[in-house]
């Protein structure tokens, strides 16, 4: 069972397919461009439109109920081997000290210096019975509404 996630805080997508779909524990975020929620695009470098694009993917996250921090693999397009330096920079200040794995490849994109694709590892929260028994074993921390005022 999938369930996709949007939000306007990035671009809508380009044709049919979700901003992001969660399965399970991961969130799987459709490929991200340098765009703005309008869909507007305009040129820059590639520092620039790695920003934007990463921003673009931050929005989807905490759409999904995370952030960057939750990520745990990008796949990085860039239409140029020579902005992978600039754009690398820029991924790091975006990304800080967290570093998910990472593919970077070369390819063809339209208009766009740089796309973004992730995957989110949001671990689901177990549905416990009502009477609120827990599995023998393990321990037990108090949920914030079990605690006593």
């Amino acid at each position: 069972m999938s369930t996709p996630i949007g939000t306007d805080r990035a671009p809508s997508p380009a044709g049919h397919y979700a901003q992001a779909v969660r399965a399970g524990d991961f969130v799987y975020v459709s490929g991200q461009v340098p765009r703005t929620p309008d869909g507007g695009y305009t040129p820059a470098d590639v520092a620039a439109e790695t920003r934007l694009t990463l921003g673009n993917l931050a929005a989807i996250a905490e759409a999904a109920g995370g952030g960057l921090g939750d990520v745990v693999k990008v796949t990085a397009y860039l239409t140029r081997q020579e902005y992978f330096g600039e754009f690398n920079a820029a991924y790091a200040e975006c990304f800080g000290d967290h570093r998910p794995a990472r593919t970077t490849v070369v390819a063809g994109l339209r208009e766009v210096k740089v796309e973004v694709d992730a995957v989110l590892h949001l671990p689901v929260l177990p549905v416990l019975p009502a009477d609120g028994s827990r599995p023998p074993g393990g321990h037990r921390c108090k949920l914030p509404d079990e605690h006593e005022p």
